[in-house]
């Protein structure tokens, strides 16, 4: 990881594409309810990922920030699933 404001900015992008996608669901009726349940799963896990980027207690940063980024690619690849469910 090059720095702590890459994985900020990794983490803002990816999270808002998928929210992105969710709005052009939002647009078929019969889908509009779970993409706003999606739409707000994906803003507690940008939350959550949040408070872990800016944990001061951390004794091995390098690998608090990877598992981090290991964790924002997970849950990104279940939110999509979800999606590519509807």
């Amino acid at each position: 990881m090059a720095s702590i404001k890459n994985l900020k900015k990794d983490i803002n992008y990816t999270l808002g594409d998928i929210i992105g996608v969710c709005d052009l669901v939002q647009l078929d009726p019969a889908k509009a309810e779970k993409a706003e349940a999606i739409i707000d799963e994906t803003i507690e896990v940008f939350d959550a990922l949040m408070v872990k980027v800016h944990a001061k207690n951390v004794e091995n940063k390098k690998a608090h920030f990877k598992a981090v980024s290991t964790e924002l690619e997970a849950k990104a690849k279940d939110l999509v699933a979800k999606i590519n469910k509807l």
